[in-house]
C-alpha cells in the first residue's frame, strides 16, 4: 500500500507540474525529473540553528487590506509643517504657538481610510517641514529642543484624541540633519506623556552618522528603536548592524510605473534583507514573522528569502530580476548577470514535514511572455524528502507558501481620467468644511484655507485665506511668495477673475496668474503671467513669480482692508488686466510660457483673502 501511495504521489506531482507548464509556459520541476534535464545548485532552508530578523512589514502612502494585492502593513504620513515638501505644502496642526487644529489637511482622513481596509496597519508620522515659530527666526527646528518635541508629541496625542488613531512610530526630520540631543528629548517627552509604546525611527536619511552616534551614546542607543535609511541600494553599513537595532529601508521605491519598476521592487525587497538585513516582503507574510538565516543569492543571479511565523508556516520568495529590467530610480545599480538555472531547495528542521506549497508566478520583461501574479497548481512534497527544484529564467518571481489565503485582487475599473473643466468657479461658501483646503487648489508655498469672516455678514463672509505670516522651516526651496495653483497644465488661453482682499497695510500684496509652468520644489522659478496689486497703491505685471521679469507697472487706487476684483485675460501672445471691471493694462506681449495653470497668491508670507474665483479656459 505504501509503495502504491508513493507512486500515486509521484504521478500526481508530474501531472501538476505538467499542467503548470501548460498554463504559464513555465514549470516547477520535481527533483526526480530534474536530474534528467540539467545539473542544479542546492539551497537549504532550515530553522534548526534559529531564525533571522523579524519581518516588520511593507509600507506606502496608502493602506491595503490583508490578502489582497500588495497587502500593505505600514502607512507613513507627513506631519504637515506648512512647507513645500516635493509636490505641495501640507498644513500644520499648529500654524502658531497658541494655535491647535487637528482637522487640517487630508492625512487624518487617509489614516482612517487605511485603518478601515487593514485595522492592523502600522502608522508612522514624519516631519518634512516645520512651522516657522519653532525656529525663532532661524530655518532650523532644533533651536528649542523641548518646544519641537512638544510640537510633535501634540500631533501624536491629537491623532488619538480627535481621530482615535494610534501612532506607532515617529521620525525626526526627513532627509535632513539629525540632532541626537533632540532624539533623547523626544523620547523623554513621549514617555512623560504615557506614550512609551510609540517608537522612534532615525534618521530617515543615511546610515551614518546616526549609527556611529548610537554606538557612542548609550542613551541615544536606547532611545532609537529603528535605524531608517533612504534608497540604501540593498546594503547597510557595519555600524548599523552593530547596534543590533531593526534596520529599515524607510524610503525605497522604483518610481517607474512599468515592468522595470516592478522588477526593481521585486529585486530590492529580497536583497534589502540578504545584503543589508532590512526587513521587508509582503502578502504571504505578516509583521511578526521571521526571516530564516538560510537565505542568499542564487548561483547564476537572483536571490531567495524565506520567512516563517514559527507555527509551521513557510513562505519562500525567489527572484531572478535582470539588470535591464530592475533598475531603480536611485541609487546607481552596478551591472550584474542573470542566466537560466535550476535551483533545488531542501526543507529541513521544522519545515521537513511540509507536504504542500502553494505556487504563485510572475514573469516580467517581454510583453509576449508576461505573466503577472498567476497562481499555479500546488507543489506536493509527500515523498521528495522535503526537496523541490525550480527551473529559473530571467525576470521571474516565484512565491511558494503554505498559506492558502493569498489571492490576486479584483476591483472595478476607476473612472476614466477627465480633463479639468474649462469653466470653473468657487465662492468658498462652506460653513463646516470637511477638509481645511478648498478642493482642486494645490498649495505650493503658503497655506490657503477656508475662512469665515465673523464680522462680515455680506458677500464675503466665507472666503479662502492665506494663513501664514512667517516663512516655515523649509524642507525645499520654498518661494518667497505664497502661491496655490489650479486647473489644467495644458491651458493656453484663459480669463481668470477673483475678488481679493489685502490684510497687511503698506507692504501687503496679492496676485492672480495664468500659464504658471512650474510647481513642487521648482515653484520658486515658476514662469507665467502674474497680475499684482499692492497696498501701497501700485500694480505690477510680471513674467515670473519672483518678480524679476517686469512687463508693466504703475500707480493705482488700492489700499489694504478693502475688496477688489482682478481679471486677467491671456489670449495667444497678448495679455490684459482689469481692476473692478476697468482695464488697467492691455495687450502686453507674452511669448513664454505657452501654457500652464491658473494661480492665486500673496507677495510675501502675509494674511490675505480670495473669493468668487472664476476661470474660463481653452487649450
Amino acid at each position: 500500500m505504501a509503495e502504491r501511495l508513493a507512486e500515486a504521489s509521484r504521478q500526481r506531482r508530474v501531472k501538476v507540474m505538467t499542467a503548470a507548464a501548460g498554463s504559464a509556459g513555465r514549470v516547477a520541476v520535481p527533483l526526480l525529473l530534474c536530474t534528467l534535464l540539467a545539473p542544479s545548485r542546492t539551497y537549504v532552508l532550515d530553522d534548526s540553528d534559529g531564525l533571522g530578523r523579524e519581518f516588520d512589514g511593507i509600507g506606502a502612502v496608502s493602506g491595503g487590506g490583508p490578502y489582497f494585492g500588495a497587502s500593505l502593513h505600514i502607512l507613513k504620513v507627513e506631519i504637515g509643517g506648512d512647507g513645500q515638501t516635493t509636490d505641495g505644502t501640507e498644513p500644520s496642526h499648529m500654524h502658531y504657538a497658541l494655535d491647535e487644529n487637528y482637522f487640517r489637511g487630508y492625512e487624518w482622513w487617509l489614516m482612517k481610510e487605511a485603518k478601515k481596509r487593514n485595522p492592523n496597519i502600522t502608522l508612522i508620522g514624519l516631519p518634512w517641514s516645520f512651522p516657522g515659530w519653532l525656529g525663532k527666526g532661524f530655518n532650523w527646528p532644533y533651536v528649542n529642543l523641548q518646544l519641537t518635541a512638544y510640537y510633535v508629541v501634540t500631533w501624536i496625542v491629537g491623532a488619538k484624541h480627535y481621530h482615535d488613531l494610534d501612532i506607532d512610530y515617529v521620525g525626526i526630520w526627513n532627509e535632513r540633519t539629525c540632532d541626537t540631543n533632540y532624539i533623547k528629548v523626544l523620547r523623554k517627552m513621549l514617555n512623560y506623556q504615557g506614550l512609551q509604546r510609540v517608537k522612534i525611527i532615525a534618521s530617515d536619511n543615511l546610515w551614518e552618522p546616526i549609527s556611529a552616534s548610537m554606538l557612542l551614546d548609550a542613551e541615544l542607543l536606547k532611545a532609537v528603536d529603528v535605524i531608517g535609511a533612504h534608497y540604501p541600494g540593498t546594503h547597510s553599513v557595519r555600524d548599523a548592524k552593530l547596534t543590533a537595532k531593526k534596520l529599515w529601508a524607510s524610503e525605497d521605491f522604483s518610481t517607474l510605473n512599468s515592468d522595470v519598476g516592478a522588477g526593481c521592487w521585486g529585486r530590492i525587497l529580497n536583497q534589502n534583507y540578504i545584503n543589508g538585513y532590512m526587513t521587508h516582503t509582503t502578502q504571504f507574510t505578516q509583521p511578526g514573522w521571521y526571516y530564516l538565516k538560510t537565505v542568499g543569492h542564487l548561483e547564476k543571479g537572483g536571490s531567495y528569502v524565506a520567512l516563517t511565523d514559527g507555527l509551521g508556516n513557510l513562505t519562500i520568495i525567489v527572484e531572478t530580476m535582470s539588470h535591464k529590467h530592475s533598475v531603480c530610480i536611485r541609487p546607481f545599480l552596478p551591472y550584474f548577470n542573470v542566466s537560466r538555472q535550476f535551483a533545488t531547495f531542501v526543507l529541513k528542521g521544522s519545515f521537513s514535514e511540509i507536504q504542500e506549497l502553494q505556487v504563485w508566478y510572475t514573469k516580467l520583461g517581454k510583453p509576449s511572455e508576461r505573466s503577472l501574479f498567476k497562481q499555479l497548481d500546488s507543489l506536493w512534497l509527500l515523498d521528495s524528502e522535503g526537496s523541490f527544484t525550480l527551473e529559473l529564467q530571467e525576470d521571474e518571481l516565484f512565491t511558494l507558501t503554505t498559506l492558502t489565503t493569498g489571492r490576486k485582487g479584483s476591483y472595478p475599473l476607476p473612472p476614466k481620467s477627465q480633463p479639468f473643466p474649462s469653466t470653473y468657479q468657487d465662492d468658498f461658501n462652506v460653513d463646516y468644511p470637511y477638509f481645511s483646503e478648498a478642493p482642486n487648489f494645490a498649495d505650493q508655498t503658503g497655506v490657503f484655507e477656508y475662512f469665515t469672516n465673523i464680522e462680515d455678514t455680506g458677500e464675503h463672509r466665507f472666503t479662502l485665506r492665506q494663513v501664514l505670516n512667517q516663512r516655515p522651516i523649509t524642507w525645499a526651496a520654498d518661494a518667497s511668495n505664497t502661491i496655490s495653483v489650479i486647473g489644467d497644465y495644458t491651458w493656453t488661453n484663459l480669463t481668470i477673475t477673483c475678488d481679493v482682499y489685502i490684510e497687511t497695510p503698506e507692504t501687503g500684496g496679492v496676485f492672480i496668474a495664468g500659464r504658471v509652468n512650474k510647481g513642487g520644489i521648482w515653484i520658486r522659478s515658476a514662469r507665467g503671467v502674474f497680475f499684482w496689486i499692492f497696498a501701497n497703491g501700485s500694480y505690477r505685471v510680471t513674467g515670473d513669480l519672483a518678480g524679476w521679469i517686469i512687463y508693466a507697472l504703475g500707480r493705482v487706487e488700492v489700499t489694504a482692508k478693502k475688496w477688489y476684483t482682478l481679471t486677467l485675460t491671456i489670449k495667444g501672445r497678448l495679455a490684459s488686466g482689469m481692476l473692478n471691471d476697468k482695464f488697467l493694462w492691455t495687450d502686453i506681449p507674452v511669448n513664454f510660457p505657452k501654457n500652464g495653470w491658473a494661480a492665486i497668491g500673496t507677495h510675501s508670507f502675509e494674511f490675505a483673502q480670495f473669493d468668487n474665483f472664476h476661470v474660463e479656459a481653452a487649450r
